[in-house]
């Protein structure tokens, strides 16, 4: 009578083949991403959290002490940062106008030059609206004026330096839009050269 052979090794091998297949069922599968994230969206115009926020090119109707009402030139640019304060801009402005007269009589000739490089900055509230946004705002201005006359064709020169306070109110539409425009009243207190200003202009929203 033959031997009975003991099934403990052909039982260890059985086992062993099977526990690869047992952990694998164990392992959890993670789910094939869906390409469903939506695409950003662009942000819109004049929405940027820091930095440039646009620009302003105007023309200004200008009324100096003294003087009758004459035009003007500016550019400014608008700064923001929302994570600081979301309604308030910053405007570094370049400002410029020129005014000349002349006077023609018998035995005299006379012409009369006046002109104003202004540099300033400013910083505006802006009001909440869907149309228009109405602002306030203040500023420093730093004023180069040269004046000159000539006489019978002697040419005589003065030029000089002031600063002074600038005030601002205004209403800015299309804010929401690419483009948009605006219309305000500056006043710029300049001892002895004291200016008030009506601007319109156009503006580029980023």
């Amino acid at each position: 009578m033959r031997p009975i052979r003991p099934l403990v090794p052909v039982s260890l091998v059985v086992l062993a083949l099977l526990a690869p297949l047992a952990h694998a069922e164990d392992v959890p599968v993670p789910p094939t991403p869906a390409n469903t994230a939506a695409k950003p969206t662009p942000p819109a115009p004049g929405s940027t959290e820091g930095g440039l926020s646009g620009l302003d090119a105007m023309t200004a109707t200008v009324f100096q002490e003294g003087q009758s009402s004459f035009s003007g030139l500016a550019l400014r640019f608008r700064i923001r940062d929302s994570r600081l304060l979301e309604n308030v801009e910053f405007l570094p402005t370049v400002e410029y106008w020129r005014n000349s007269s002349s006077l023609d009589v018998p035995g005299t000739s006379l012409e009369a030059v006046r002109r104003d490089a202004t540099l300033g900055a400013d910083a505006r509230w802006m009001f909440g609206g869907e149309f228009y946004r109405p602002y306030l705002g203040a500023g420093l201005g730093v004023h180069f004026l040269s004046n000159e006359v000539t006489v019978n064709g002697v040419r005589n020169t003065d030029s000089l330096t002031k600063g002074g306070l600038t005030l601002l109110a205004g209403a800015a539409f299309g804010t929401r839009s690419r483009f948009g425009n605006f219309i305000e009243v500056k006043g710029h207190f300049v001892g002895g050269y004291r200016q008030i200003k009506l601007n319109m202009g156009v503006t580029w929203n980023r």
